[in-house]
């Protein structure tokens, strides 16, 4: 499968096909259709309750859709990062303790570490600059901290399509613009990277963009594009 022209045409990471989804009688997503470019960035814009977060769940394969179908073209396992109010303040893991929790999609969460697992998590806290934090746990640190644990956490998993749940909510602008930069970064890896935002700047960076509005998509393309539909 692929999107774009004739010419150059963009491999898909995960097509989704008349997809409705929600939560007991309560329907969140409503007949979505549409294809996510592979190693790409995708945003995904609107309103809170617009059904971004459970779009988001889907393509996880955490959330079942109530209809409609689901069709993946990526490798690995998709890699789900939550907000960090997600998490609760008080749970007594370190940092170190949360990005090994990325390996369990390997691993398992009772099997332990081997030498190459613990390789992988050293070098996803160097990489989000964490490593002097590992020690401590995560109710003791800033925002912009805790997110960047976080998000060590997803690219521990090491898989090809990242979901990032409004990654650069509540952080102070240095901080946003940081985790902006590691999502340019990982998406220059080949990686594919799906994040949702309210942040209009933050979408004009992504190559491609979906406009939510109660559950449909009622715009996407180009951020340009899809962002002037929304008026």
């Amino acid at each position: 499968m692929s999107i774009g022209g004739a010419v150059n045409p963009i491999p898909t990471a995960v097509q989704l096909a008349s997809v409705s989804a929600g939560y007991g009688p309560h329907r969140v997503l409503d007949g979505v259709h549409t294809a996510l470019p592979a190693g790409r960035t995708t945003a995904l814009v609107g309103a809170n309750g617009s059904g971004k977060s459970t779009l988001l769940a889907v393509l996880a394969g955490v959330h079942t859709p109530a209809s409609g179908a689901v069709h993946r073209n990526h490798r690995h396992r998709p890699a789900l990062v939550l907000q960090r109010s997600a998490v609760p303040d008080a749970l007594p893991v370190t940092v170190r303790d949360t990005v090994a929790m990325g390996r369990w999609a390997h691993r398992g969460p009772w099997r332990r570490l081997t030498a190459n697992d613990r390789s992988v998590v050293d070098a996803c806290l160097h990489r989000l600059g964490i490593a002097h934090l590992a020690g401590r746990r995560l109710d003791e640190l800033s925002g912009g901290q805790r997110q960047r644990a976080l998000l060590a956490q997803g690219l521990a998993q090491e898989s090809d399509l990242l979901l990032l749940d409004e990654p650069a909510t509540g952080l102070d602008s240095a901080a946003q613009e940081s985790i902006l930069d590691l999502v340019d970064e990982v998406r220059a890896g080949g990686t594919t990277v799906v994040h949702a935002t309210h942040d209009p700047r933050a979408a004009h960076r992504a190559d491609h963009c979906l406009l939510l509005t109660a559950g449909r998509i009622t715009a996407e393309g180009a951020p340009d594009e899809a962002l002037g539909a929304a008026g």
